[in-house]
C-alpha cells in the first residue's frame, strides 16, 4: 500500500539544503467504535453548544483563547497565530550531530520516513552515506502544523527516518514518582536468581513475533457477530498466586527452561537383523 506525502520541505545542515518529503512511518491500528443510542442504535452526534447563551455555535463564531486564570481568558486572533506560523520555514534544520545512545527513549514521540524530493537524490544519498559511516544522527528542529518540535534524523534501512522528540521541559521528573524513596536493599540470592531468569529469557528482537492479541480477539468477535455466529467468551484460568519471591523466581526459571529446551528427537527404530540359516 503506497504511503502519501504529508510534508514537503528541505533538510539543511551548514549551507547544504536537500529537498525532501515526509511520510508517516507508523499508523494507529486501534479498532474504532462509535457510540450509539441504546434505544435505536443511531450514532450519537456531538454539538458545540454555548452553556451561557444555550444555543448551537457555528464554526465561524468560535475564537481561540488561553485560560490564564480560572474563568479568565485572553483571546488570540487567527492572524496573530498566522504571523507566528509564517516565521517557521519548511525546513528540517539540523543543529548538531550527536550519538544515538545519548538520547533516552523517553524523549521519542512520532516517526516519519524521509524520502528525497525533486532533484534531491544525489545530496540525499550523500547525507545518508555520511551519517551511516560516521555513526552519527542529526539533532534538528522542524515545524509541522504550526508546532515546532525537536527531532532526530538517522539512517534507517535504505533511507532516513525522522523522529520528533519532546523538549526537556515536556518530560516529567522521574523523582516525583511516589514510592521511589521507599526502595529497599536487594537480597544477593534473589538478585542472582533474577539475573539468571533474565539471561534465560534473553533473545534477539524479532518484532514480527509480537502482535496485539486484544485487537485480534476483538476483530474476531466483530466478524463472528456480523456473520450471526453465537459468541462465547471463555475466561482464562487464573494464575497461581505465588507469594514467596524466591519461590516465584525458581518457578519462573523452571518454566523458562521447559519452553527453551529443544524438543527431544525420537530415536529411530532399527529392524532386527535376520539370522542366516
Amino acid at each position: 500500500m503506497p504511503v502519501h506525502t504529508m510534508w514537503k520541505g528541505t533538510i539543511s545542515f551548514g549551507l547544504v539544503s536537500i529537498p525532501i518529503k515526509l511520510f508517516a512511518a507508523t499508523e494507529d491500528k486501534d479498532v474504532k467504535m462509535r457510540y450509539l443510542h441504546t434505544k435505536c442504535h443511531s450514532p450519537i452526534k456531538y454539538e458545540k453548544i454555548c452553556p451561557v447563551c444555550e444555543e448551537n455555535v457555528s464554526q465561524d463564531e468560535i475564537v481561540k483563547g488561553y485560560e490564564y486564570e480560572p474563568g479568565k481568558f485572553v483571546l488570540i486572533e487567527k492572524d496573530e497565530l498566522d504571523q507566528l506560523s509564517s516565521k517557521s520555514n519548511k525546513a528540517i534544520e539540523i543543529l548538531d550531530f550527536i550519538s544515538l545512545a545519548e538520547i533516552d527513549p523517553i524523549y521519542y514521540n512520532r516517526s516519519y520516513f524521509i524520502g528525497p524530493g525533486e532533484n534531491g537524490s544525489k545530496p540525499f544519498s550523500l547525507l545518508k552515506e555520511a551519517m551511516d559511516q560516521s555513526g552519527k544522527i542529526g539533532l534538528a528542529k522542524i515545524t509541522i502544523r504550526s508546532k515546532e518540535s525537536l527531532a532526530v534524523v538517522r539512517v534507517y534501512e535504505k533511507g532516513l527516518v525522522m523522529e520528533t522528540i519532546y523538549y526537556p521541559d515536556e518530560v516529567r521528573n522521574a523523582n516525583h514518582v511516589p514510592g521511589l524513596d521507599e526502595l529497599t536493599e536487594v537480597n544477593d540470592k534473589e538478585l542472582k536468581m533474577a539475573i539468571q531468569l533474565i539471561e534465560q529469557l534473553t533473545t534477539t528482537f524479532e518484532p514480527q513475533k509480537y502482535h496485539d492479541s486484544y485487537r485480534d480477539s476483538l476483530l474476531q468477535l466483530i466478524e463472528n457477530k456480523v456473520a450471526g455466529k453465537e459468541v462465547r467468551i471463555v475466561s482464562e484460568r487464573p494464575k497461581t498466586n505465588v507469594v514467596d519471591l524466591m519461590e516465584a523466581l525458581q518457578a519462573s526459571i523452571d518454566q523458562s527452561k521447559e519452553t527453551t529446551q529443544p524438543p527431544v528427537q525420537p530415536q529411530k527404530k532399527t529392524k532386527p537383523k535376520k539370522r542366516k540359516a
